[in-house]
């Protein structure tokens, strides 16, 4: 495992950050060798719980990497939480307008200087009745044609006990949470095609398949069909991670 380097602001927030994961929850955690110990990678998770990107993100710190979380650019506006995002290298993402190219061009940046890039592909926390995952957004295929990273693959689970986005529920109490990665997608028959919008769509599918997979792994059962997205607003963009 590779020894991470963190900067003041990022050691602030493991200091703040890890006690609270070790009260709130009890982890199983699985194949953490699938995490690339350097150089860029696309990280895929599925989104049951606005709680599970604090676990994700602790199961891909003590793998060795600093995850590099993307969120909506209006976050980063708002004084004190804006400032400890961009100290701790987060990366803020627009959608549905020309700013939302400039983004994408920032999550190149950041894969070039061998970032660990966590997308959520669903781009919100699923809307599937038994939290299965929903079919993807095409930003995690487009970085992967434009940068050759490798995409892989994270399933959680448990996350939802905590706060269930069905009910807008929270409930702080030791919860078991179980996270695991699986290899790289196989995206290699895309490799040097045009991002079209098919092209980007399949490998979408595909990349999506992957994350269902594993997640059927951790919670034992058939996974179903990938549930479809809810309808968009014709002002958003489809492309914006």
């Amino acid at each position: 495992m590779a020894q991470l380097r963190l900067g003041f602001w990022q050691r602030v927030a493991v200091m703040l950050v890890l006690p609270v994961m070790t009260v709130l929850t009890r982890k199983t955690w699985l194949h953490r060798e699938n995490v690339p110990a350097t150089g860029g990678v696309i990280l895929v998770p599925n989104h049951v719980s606005h709680f599970d990107p604090l676990v994700v993100a602790h199961y891909i710190y003590r793998s060795g990497r600093w995850p590099r979380f993307l969120g909506k650019a209006s976050v980063w506006k708002v004084p004190v939480i804006g400032f400890l995002l961009r100290k701790v290298r987060q990366i803020p993402v627009e959608r549905g307008s020309v700013e939302a190219v400039k983004s994408l061009d920032t999550l190149v940046e950041a894969l070039r200087e061998g970032g660990a890039v966590v997308i959520y592909p669903e781009g919100t926390t699923t809307r599937h009745p038994d939290l299965w995952p929903m079919r993807g957004k095409t930003g995690a295929a487009r970085l992967a044609l434009l940068t050759g990273a490798p995409v892989v693959p994270i399933a959680n689970w448990g996350a939802q006990e905590i706060f269930d986005p069905r009910t807008n529920r929270l409930k702080l109490r030791r919860t078991h949470v179980t996270v695991t990665t699986g290899p790289p997608v196989d995206l290699s028959r895309w490799a040097g095609v045009e991002p079209t919008r098919q092209v980007l769509e399949e490998m979408s599918e595909k990349i999506m398949l992957d994350v269902r997979d594993l997640l059927g792994e951790i919670r034992d059962g058939e996974p179903p069909a990938l549930h479809d997205r809810p309808a968009r607003r014709a002002s958003t963009s489809e492309d914006a991670p």
